[in-house]
């Protein structure tokens, strides 16, 4: 899974090649058909995979002496995603390119939107810790907004647009904005 979502990252959905992600593997292309057995499947798997993944890297953090306030919880959960990191870039890129893929591909679009759904919905359970109060509805639209302004914010930093510190400002602004709205509800 990690040298798809290399391939997948370095080449787009539309030049991953079954044979170049053997050869990426270490494996036969067959073995790769035996167990995803189709394209469609490999690219459902690496979806899971890259998902897995950034949950992996966005949760696990060194445990400090006491926890972490929520909303410094919530900021660091949405920063980790703007790491200048070769696991967190290659994440981002295949991401992206899987979205991007999705507006031909309806399976991958079913298979992405529910990837997102699980999303929004860890990033709205830190906002109901910050803001208990707050009713479900808003807290899922605050999500919803974040983590469109992460995924884009991520492309504008990938692609040498905006520069990496330029981007974690630009976010943790958008919190302080959504948290300010969410305390006024």
């Amino acid at each position: 899974m990690e040298a798809a979502a290399r391939v997948i990252a370095r080449r787009g959905v539309r030049g991953l090649r079954v044979e170049e992600l053997a050869a990426e593997a270490g494996v036969s292309t067959a073995l790769i058909y035996y167990h995803f057995k189709d394209r469609a499947g490999i690219l459902r798997r690496t979806l899971e995979f890259i998902s897995d993944r950034a949950e992996r890297y966005t949760s696990e953090r060194e445990t400090p002496a006491r926890p972490p306030d929520p909303r410094r919880e919530l900021e660091q959960t949405l920063l980790l995603e703007l790491q200048d990191e070769p696991v967190v870039r290659e994440n981002s890129t295949a991401w992206g390119e899987l979205r991007a893929n999705a507006v031909f591909d309806p399976e991958l679009r079913e298979d992405l939107a529910k990837a997102t759904l699980i999303w929004v919905q860890e990033i709205a359970e830190l906002l109901g810790r910050v803001s208990p109060m707050s009713p479900a509805a808003s807290l899922a639209a605050s999500a919803e907004r974040l983590t469109a302004l992460l995924e884009g914010l991520s492309m504008r930093w990938l692609s040498g647009i905006l520069p990496l510190t330029r981007a974690r400002t630009l976010l943790l602004e958008a919190v302080a904005v959504e948290l300010a709205r969410l305390d006024r509800e």
